[in-house]
Parts: C-alpha cells; sequence; structure tokens
C-alpha cells in the first residue's frame, strides 16, 4: 500500500535520504535530558539510574517497533493518522494533543538553557558584574531576540529536510558537550570553590533550567521526556531512500543507543567529579570551580548553538500536529504556516519569562503525554489496527502490547503520584525557579 504523505513533508521534495541523514534529524529530539541527568544520578545511585536509563530505552525501541508494524499495515506514515485509523477523530485528537504538549515541553526547557546560560555566557566573556543591569545580561530579553533573530526564520522553512545541516552540526555540538568528561581527572574531591565566583555563583543559584531534577520523584518522567522521538518517527520513514520497516528500526535503534550513550556518559562522569554537590543543571556546577574555564565556556556555546538550533526542528511537529487537528485535507498555506509559528513561538516565550517555576509543567508533561506516546498509543493503536485474521486478539504480540499499554498506565499513574506528594511536601519549590 502506498505510504499517506502529510501536507508538511518531513524532507524536501520526497527524494530519499541517507541513514546518516534520517539519524540526525531523529538524534535532535532527544537532547532534553543530558543536562540534568547527573543530578538524577546523585538521587538514585549508579547502578538504578543505569537499570532505569536502560529500561526507557528499551521499551522505546519496542514502541517504536509497535509504531512501524502498524504503519507497514495500513500504509500510513502519521501519528496522527495512525490514531485516527485506530479510533477515528478521538485517536487523531489524542495523539495530537499529546505531540502538541510533548514539544511544547521540550521547546520551553531549550529556550530556558538559552534563558539561563547565554546571559552567563556573556558574563563571563565580559567579565561583568551581574548587578550591572546591562539588558544584554538580561535572560528574558535574550531569549526573545533569539527567538526572533533565529529561531523563527528557520522554522518558517517549508520542509524540515533543509534544517538537515544544522541538525548535524547541532549533534555535533552535543557529542562536543562531553568533553566535560576531562574535568573529571582535574577536579579534586573535595572540590574548592572560585573564589572571585560572587555574581555567577548568585546568578546560578536562581537560573536552574527546565532539566533539572530535583527530586527522585522526577527522574522516571525526565527520562520517558528524554527518549520520545516516536512522532518523528514515521514521517523519516517515508523518506528513507527505498524504506523498509527494518531499515526504519534499525536507523531508531541506533540513534536510542548513540544518545543511551551520550546520557549515561555525561551523568556518570558528571555525578562522578561532584558526587552529592553536582547541581540540578552540570553547566552550573563547573562554573562553581571557575567560571573562566575556557572549556566549559566553548562547551556552553556548543549547548546553546545545540538547542537554538533544535528549536525549529522540535516546532515542525508541533505545526503539523496543529494542522492535523484544525485544518485536516487542507492544502499548503503560507499564511496558516506563518501564523502558527508565531503564536506557538509567541507562547512559548511568555511561558519561559512569565512562569515562575517550568519544573511542574515539565514533571507534569512527563507524566503524561510522554507515556503516552511512547507506551499507551503505540500499543492500543497496534492493537486496534492489525488485522484479527493476522494476529488474533489472543496471540502473544497483542498480549505483549495489552501489557505494555498498561504499563504505561502505571508508569503515568505512579509519575503523577509521586510528583503530586513531592508538591504537597513542598520540596520542589525550595529549591527555586525562575
Amino acid at each position: 500500500m502506498e505510504p499517506v504523505r502529510s501536507e508538511m513533508s518531513v524532507l524536501p521534495n520526497g527524494k530519499g535520504h541517507d541513514l546518516g541523514e534520517e539519524m540526525s534529524l531523529l538524534n535532535i529530539q532527544f537532547y532534553l535530558g543530558i543536562l540534568g541527568l547527573a543530578y538524577a544520578m546523585a538521587n538514585t545511585g549508579i547502578l538504578l539510574f543505569l537499570f532505569l536509563l536502560t529500561a526507557v530505552a528499551g521499551l522505546s525501541c519496542y514502541s517504536i517497533h509497535l509504531l512501524l508494524k502498524s504503519s507497514g499495515v495500513v500504509g500510513i506514515r502519521s501519528y496522527e493518522q495512525l490514531g485516527f485509523r485506530a479510533f477515528g477523530m478521538t485517536g487523531k485528537m489524542a495523539a495530537g494533543i499529546a505531540i502538541t504538549l510533548q514539544n511544547i515541553g521540550a521547546m520551553s526547557s531549550y529556550l530556558y538553557i538559552i534563558k539561563s546560560e547565554f546571559p552567563l555566557v556573556l558574563q563571563a566573556f565580559l567579565k561583568a558584574d551581574t548587578n550591572s543591569g546591562e539588558w544584554y545580561l538580561n535572560g528574558n530579553y535574550l531569549v526573545v531576540l533569539v527567538s526572533l533573530s533565529v529561531i523563527l526564520p528557520l522554522a518558517l522553512m517549508k520542509q524540515l529536510g533543509y534544517l538537515g545541516y544544522a541538525s548535524g552540526f547541532s549533534l555535533s555540538c552535543m557529542v562536543f558537550f562531553l568533553s566535560v568528561i576531562y574535568k573529571k581527572f582535574q577536579i579534586l574531591c573535595p572540590f574548592e570553590e572560585f573564589s572571585a565566583n560572587s555574581t555567577l555563583k548568585n546568578a546560578s543559584e536562581h537560573t536552574k533550567t527546565a532539566l533539572s531534577v530535583p527530586q527522585t520523584a522526577y527522574t522516571i518522567p525526565i527520562l520517558a521526556f528524554a527518549f520520545v522521538c516516536h512522532p518523528e518517527v514515521l514521517p523519516i520513514y517515508t523518506e528513507l531512500r527505498n524504506p523498509t520497516q527494518r531499515k526504519m528500526q534499525h536507523v531508531s535503534n541506533l540513534s536510542i543507543l548513540i544518545m543511551f550513550t551520550m546520557y549515561f556518559l555525561a551523568a556518570l562522569f558528571g555525578y562522578l567529579t561532584f558526587y552529592t554537590n553536582v547541581e540540578a543543571e552540570l553547566l552550573h556546577t563547573y562554573s562553581r570551580i571557575d567560571p573562566y574555564d575556557t572549556l566549559i565556556l566553548c562547551v556552553r556555546l556548543a549547548v546553546l548553538t545545540a538547542v537554538t538550533l533544535t528549536v525549529p526542528i522540535v516546532l515542525f511537529p508541533v505545526r503539523r500536529a496543529i494542522q492535523e487537528m484544525m485544518f485536516p485535507n487542507k492544502t499548503f498555506n503560507w499564511i496558516r504556516h506563518i501564523a502558527i509559528a508565531v503564536v506557538l513561538l509567541t507562547f512559548i516565550n511568555m511561558l519561559v519569562i512569565f512562569a515562575p517555576n517550568i519544573l511542574g509543567i515539565f514533571g507534569i508533561i512527563g507524566a503524561t503525554s510522554a507515556p503516552c506516546l511512547i507506551f499507551i498509543f503505540p500499543a492500543v493503536f497496534y492493537i486496534r489496527i492489525v488485522p484479527k485474521d493476522k494476529e488474533p486478539t489472543r496471540s502473544t504480540p497483542k498480549i505483549f502490547a495489552a501489557c505494555f499499554a498498561g504499563l504505561g498506565v502505571l508508569f503515568m499513574i505512579m509519575s503523577l503520584g509521586f510528583i503530586i506528594i513531592d508538591w504537597t511536601t513542598g520540596s520542589s519549590s525550595a529549591l527555586g525557579g525562575h
């Protein structure tokens, strides 16, 4: 059956693309947890963290298998359209809402990184006082400036494929982030804080980003949030040269393995460098040693570059989901295309600027939309779409899929319960926010 192509093609002109380009576009969805996972490891311990990381990565691979199997049966390469095929308009709306919430949370987190890191980088380069009151040291102004000058023009591109080079460069920047491993062998434990670091330390106290993992309750939602690439799997599947389910599964598995390795190394060496002194945002902890360290400044610039180039790519599936829900079966329209991008970026900037603490939003999204996209939807779509004459309801694959959906529901209930308990005890608010 010929695959159904969405209005927003992921790559240009419908041409086949190499695995490397597809992997860079898929990996771009994964950066979310890398700065905060060292603190998560400090809360859970190395062995439990490794178990949880491995479990979420493995379950993500299995859920992609379910999506690809369902897509192969009906020839649909859109998450929202799979939902429509399985449960009609209800399924389509549920998938669209989950994708929208997931990616708005991701973009908000990326913009929080810009808001918190960019002023500190400028401050270090200019050796300026954080209390000088200069506008270019104000994170609110800087995040709006970056959104207007860089993110919005890239987000207005019609096809995601033109961002292929940007995604590859962004991935290289995040690989460079792993160079902080080198600091493990330079910093003694217990470490001495930089004596002249009062201004940067004060800034660090109130600029924790959305990637914070302040309590163990947030560890599993953060891990689930960080491994969600599912909305982009099916569109990228369409664009592979000679696409097959096996080839797309290989791309997905390799992408998840790469990010699993990056996550674990960054978390492990960040934790082993500072142990219980590691902050919720890893780079802030390094600044307590020497805020003017050349390597750390370069890493900060690399992270800023990566997240800035990632936001337009993450915005694409949100815009596609909104168009699928509000304007189904409509041809491409530039006015609608631009309007959705402007409204989305405006809303996310307002969220980043005015929300006193994004941790609650991040935790709720990680505990609701992430399990839906990873566990529940792929499983129930598979059970509904795959014909009973091919796989009976009580067949082993469908039983596994049902158990997988149940695991997702259990994960959602437990995560939400832990987060609500954390809120009622007031421990997360004690850590502060923006």
